[in-house]
């Protein structure tokens, strides 16, 4: 195994591309986005939209509206990532425009909070509908969730060859599934008839439904974290991103359709599990039990993904501050950032530890994760215009449409969900916050260390 020694600013980029070498095809690349995006979410959240909404074209607009902004900050982040080209995705990006500091806060933030808890809460949706399959004693959701962490860790550290085969397995029975769905929901006679619209305050309502479409968008921005592994990635990065989205965005469109044309707009809004009723309503208990295998399809895949992404950032950090040299570990034979995904797995199984005990794993890392998430995200995409004035000599292979607008709207989008996420989490937002607060101190004394 080689360890790559701490590098000036200048020579990151240059030992990423060198160590990374592009093994992912375009065809790999859109099924890695789409795995990262299409999770359970589309399971859950489409009720919750439906209960925000005042009619049925309320519902298909908000995630017609989803898939635009999710695009728009799909062509923001193609401009940085072929612009600069690292494996620590963002990490590189916020190190450039607002220095190191912020880039190391991030990269604990990512290592602490952000990646390993949504690796968590993954795994806790997994756990829960494998318990509906197999159900193994009172902590089954948590073993099937650490089984799956621990199992998938190991297969994406015997190589990038093995993990993105199974990347595309999931994602084309991912797809399939959703297909089944769709056509069996568009075929049923109508649902039941729309629920009368609400009196309160519409902005309010709008607002609350866009956070959970946008909840079930997000993840396409991982891929700033394989740029320097895709084949031709000054062309594929941008193309992976728009075929990955636009696929997403039909299927997204297609299945909240099944589901009004099946369940109708108040079944849809009443349904604490809208694919299981309407897939229940089809075919019965049988249809159920479909559903609970495709989600846990659809789970494994987002928690593969998840987990091939985030150590890209963990294994940026170890190049780049001494105190984490160990995560800065490739393994040539493999080619893969070995420790960093052992890292990665042990802080994600102790998440697991901590949610098993609460009883309530899943709200517990998605409270946890989300602030920390929409407040990065809102600084990554601030970058871009930071960057587009401070380094405008540096050749762009890619350049964003209609700038400084595109960046502008997505800026505002992150800055609303940051907002959301803050005021309508629990007590995890709290924890989080303070988790990564604790790293502060260290990336201070870091930074006056190597000044």
């Amino acid at each position: 195994m080689t360890i790559i020694e701490q590098p000036k600013l200048p020579e990151i980029a240059e030992n990423s591309i060198r160590v990374a070498r592009p093994s992912i095809g375009l065809f790999d690349a859109i099924a890695l986005i789409v795995g990262l995006v299409i999770g359970a979410g589309i399971f859950e959240t489409p009720a919750l939209v439906a209960a925000n909404a005042n009619s049925e074209t309320d519902v298909l607009q908000a995630w017609g509206l989803g898939g635009v902004i999710s695009i728009i900050g799909a062509l923001c982040y193609a401009e940085l990532a072929t612009t600069y080209p690292n494996i620590g995705g963002s990490y590189d990006y916020l190190k450039r425009a607002f220095g190191r500091s912020i880039a190391i806060l991030f990269a604990w933030a990512r290592l602490s909070v952000i990646q390993t808890g949504s690796i968590a809460l993954l795994a806790f949706v997994f756990g829960d509908y494998a318990s509906q399959i197999l159900r193994l004693g009172t902590f089954s959701a948590g073993i099937y969730a650490a089984l799956a962490i621990a199992l998938l860790t190991a297969l994406n550290i015997l190589g990038v060859k093995h993990s993105k085969r199974l990347q595309n397995w999931l994602t084309i029975t991912t797809i399939l599934g959703l297909l089944a769905i769709i056509i069996i929901g568009l075929t049923l006679p109508t649902g039941n008839s729309p629920a009368p619209a609400t009196t309160a305050t519409n902005s309010r309502s709008w607002g609350s439904a866009m956070v959970f479409v946008l909840l079930s968008y997000g993840g396409w921005n991982e891929a700033a974290q394989i740029s320097t592994e895709i084949e031709n990635y000054q062309r594929n990065i941008i193309r992976s991103l728009l075929w990955g989205l636009g696929i997403i965005t039909a299927l997204y469109l297609l299945i909240n359709l099944a589901y009004l044309k099946g369940l109708g707009l108040m079944g849809m809004a009443q349904s604490p599990a809208v694919a299981a009723n309407l897939m229940r309503q089809a075919f019965g208990e049988p249809g159920a039990k479909f559903i609970s295998i495709l989600v846990v399809v659809c789970t494994l895949d987002s928690i593969n993904a998840t987990i091939f992404t985030g150590a890209r950032t963990n294994f940026a950090l170890g190049q780049d501050v001494a105190a984490f040299r160990f995560l800065g570990v490739w393994q040539d034979r493999h080619n893969t950032p070995t420790t960093a995904y052992l890292w990665q797995g042990v802080i994600s199984l102790a998440l697991v530890g901590l949610g098993t005990v609460t009883r309530d794993g899943f709200k517990t890392m998605v409270d946890y994760t989300a602030p920390i998430f929409w407040f990065f995200f809102l600084l990554s995409s601030l970058s871009l215009l930071v960057l587009r004035v401070r380094d405008s000599a540096r050749p762009r292979p890619y350049r964003v449409p209609l700038y400084p607008i595109l960046p502008l709207l997505f800026c505002a989008a992150c800055g609303y969900l940051l907002y959301s996420s803050l005021v309508y989490t629990g007590t995890g937002a709290i924890v989080g916050v303070v988790v990564v607060a604790l790293g502060i101190p260290f990336t201070l004394r870091h930074c006056q260390q190597t000044r």
